[in-house]
C-alpha cells in the first residue's frame, strides 16, 4: 500500500507540475522557463569526430582555494556558486520530491560533486530548470556554467557544445501499457508514441520504426500525462529515464529487449571553456576511483536498471 501511495503522489505532483502555470521552485532553484524549441545557430567550425564520446584530457584537481584566478572556475568562484541546468521531472535523474520540494537524482549528485570541487561544500549552487530542447542554447548563450539532464553526446552537437567524458551509458527504448499487446517495435507500426522535443530520441525511433506517429512534447511528464489519458499508445526515451516513468504507474511496462540505441551522457558546457571541462573530467575520474559514482548509481538507478559500473572515460580531443 505504501509503494502504490508513493507512486500516486508523484504522480499527481508531476500532473500539477504540467498544468500549473507557473510553480514557485525552492531555493537554490531557478524558475523554469517557456517551452521553447531550440533556436536556430549557424553552425560551429566542424571539429573531427570519429568518437563522440571522446573528451578533453583531465587537468589537475587542485584544492578550491588553489584554483587559478584567471580560470572559468576561478570566475564560478568569485560569483559565489555553480549555475547548472537540469530536469525537475525525470524521476531518479533529477526530479522534485513531492515531500521536500527539492530537486534530486543521479544527475544532482553530480551537481553537488561539482560544487565540492569548486568551493569545498555541496551546497554552494544554483539549479535552472530547462527542457531538453533548451540545453544548447543555454550554454551558447553562457546562461549556466553546466548542462547536466540526460545530454546525449553526438557528433552534431560537438559542433555546437562541448562535453565531459561519459558519466552514464543509456540506451533507448519503449514504454507500454501492460496487457496493451504491445510486444515488440514492430507493433508499434501506425501507433502514436511520445517523445520530448530536441531530443535524440525522436530521430532514433523514426529510423526503426518509420511507419509509426511521433507526437511530441515539451518533456517526459508532457508524455507521460499524454500516455495516461491514452492519447498516445507508447513513450520512447532512454532507459533510465523510462524507469522512472514505469516507477510512478504501475500500469506501464518497458518492452523486453536490447536497447536499439546508444545514449552516452555527458556534462554540457560552452564550447570555449575547455579548461571548465577538464576540471570536470578530473572530477568524475575521481568520483569513479573512489566510489562515489557507484553509491550514487546503487541509491538511484540499481533498483530499477540492476548493477552497473562506471563507464570508462575516453580522451583524445
Amino acid at each position: 500500500m505504501r509503494t502504490r501511495a508513493v507512486r500516486l503522489a508523484w504522480i499527481l505532483v508531476l500532473a500539477w507540475v504540467v498544468a500549473a502555470c507557473s510553480p514557485t521552485p525552492s531555493a537554490p532553484v531557478l524558475p523554469s522557463p517557456a517551452p521553447s524549441t531550440e533556436v536556430s545557430r549557424p553552425p560551429a567550425a566542424s571539429q573531427d569526430c570519429s568518437n563522440a564520446t571522446q573528451s578533453y584530457k583531465p587537468g589537475k584537481l587542485v584544492a578550491p582555494d588553489k584554483i587559478p584566478d584567471d580560470s572559468t572556475m576561478g570566475a564560478i568562484r568569485e560569483r559565489g556558486r555553480l549555475v547548472a541546468a537540469v530536469s525537475a521531472d525525470t524521476y531518479l535523474l533529477g526530479a522534485r520530491n513531492p515531500s521536500t520540494g527539492t530537486i534530486e537524482g543521479f544527475d544532482i549528485d553530480l551537481v553537488k560533486a561539482l560544487s565540492t570541487a569548486l568551493f569545498g561544500t555541496p551546497d554552494r549552487y544554483e539549479l535552472r530548470v530547462i527542457t531538453a530542447a533548451d540545453r544548447i542554447s543555454v550554454l551558447q548563450d553562457k546562461e549556466v556554467d553546466v548542462v547536466i539532464r540526460a545530454f546525449t553526446m553526438t557528433c552534431e552537437r560537438w559542433d555546437e557544445v562541448a562535453f565531459s567524458a561519459v558519466y552514464f551509458e543509456a540506451g533507448q527504448k519503449v514504454l507500454v501499457r501492460t496487457g496493451s499487446g504491445l510486444t515488440s517495435l514492430d507493433d508499434l507500426k501506425g501507433r502514436k508514441v511520445c517523445a520530448p522535443n530536441g531530443t535524440s530520441s525522436i530521430t532514433n525511433f523514426e529510423r526503426q520504426v518509420p511507419d509509426a506517429e511521433i507526437v511530441a512534447a515539451v518533456d517526459h511528464t508532457g508524455c507521460l500525462v499524454r500516455f495516461q489519458k491514452g492519447q498516445v499508445d507508447a513513450i520512447t526515451g532512454d532507459d533510465t529515464v523510462l524507469a522512472g516513468l514505469a516507477a510512478q504507474d504501475p500500469y506501464a511496462e518497458i518492452l523486453d529487449g536490447e536497447p536499439f540505441s546508444s545514449e552516452p551522457y555527458g556534462i554540457g558546457v560552452n564550447a570555449d571553456q575547455v579548461d571548465l571541462v577538464k576540471f570536470i573530467n578530473a572530477k568524475l575520474d575521481r568520483m569513479r576511483g573512489n566510489g562515489e559514482w557507484q553509491a550514487s548509481y546503487d541509491r538511484w538507478l540499481k533498483p530499477a536498471l540492476g548493477d552497473a559500473t562506471p563507464p570508462k572515460s575516453q580522451y583524445g580531443r
